[in-house]
């Protein structure tokens, strides 16, 4: 994917050519549908895999960090010293197993959530209040019956607010994967840079804010569909 190959390729003045290397270029959406639908998927998948691997382990943590509270500090220090990693060098110690494969990235893009969402779900757990879980327990509830028929549903609107700001988060760091060569929309990103290929790059970032932004939305609609007991309640 060249500038001199997209010349060629047209049949006169391109908005991508050697002769124009424009940011806006409806012309190169339209001639590599392919190439930025492919990178979009992959962007999708790795991005909604770390964030189901990360909310897996970010749970049984946070109720850890919960029932022994003497290693809350240990366990919410190690979740926030993982993100203090760079990327760099943390792929790379997961290729002697993982190899070059998307595995890698959604491995290490799982740890950096944990930094947002262990804390969130602690918070969640947290803010139901006290007198809910007696009258629960005055109801006959156990830890857990009370766990997943109060706890999680009260916390959740804590919990969305956390993996909102985690899931953004991973669709920006997802472009890091291009360091194994499965960065999605990354790959285009660092294909337009190397060749100042505008219309690529702009492409490319443009669509990456779209995807943060419909996710957040998709997070916004679950919240809204699952707690109807907040609607119509202004803060």
């Amino acid at each position: 994917m060249t500038l001199l190959g997209a010349a060629a390729a047209a049949d006169g003045p391109s908005c991508y050519s050697t002769t124009e290397n424009r940011w806006v270029c409806w012309q190169y959406v339209v001639d590599r549908q392919q190439d930025i639908v492919d990178a979009t998927q992959q962007h999708v998948e790795i991005t909604v895999l770390a964030l189901l691997l990360a909310m897996a382990i970010a749970f049984p943590l946070a109720l850890v960090a919960r029932r022994f509270p003497r290693l809350e500090s240990s366990v919410l220090g190690v979740s926030t010293g993982i993100y203090t990693i760079p990327s760099l060098a943390l792929f790379p110690l997961f290729l002697p197993f993982t190899g070059l494969t998307e595995t890698t990235v959604v491995l290490g893009l799982a740890l950096y959530a944990l930094t947002i969402l262990v804390r969130a779900m602690l918070d969640g757990l947290r803010s139901v209040p006290e007198e809910v879980r007696e009258s629960a327990t005055g109801l006959g509830y156990g830890p857990t019956r009370m766990l997943f028929l109060v706890e999680l549903p009260l916390g959740l609107p804590v919990f969305a607010a956390g993996l909102r700001v985690a899931s953004v988060s991973t669709v920006a760091l997802t472009t890091v994967g291009v360091l194994v060569s499965y960065g999605g929309l990354g790959n285009l990103i660092q294909h337009g840079v190397a060749r100042n290929f505008r219309a690529e790059l702009f492409t490319a970032s443009v669509i990456c804010v779209l995807l943060a932004l419909a996710l957040d939305a998709l997070i916004v609609l679950g919240q809204y569909l699952l707690t109807p007991w907040t609607r119509g309640v202004r803060l």
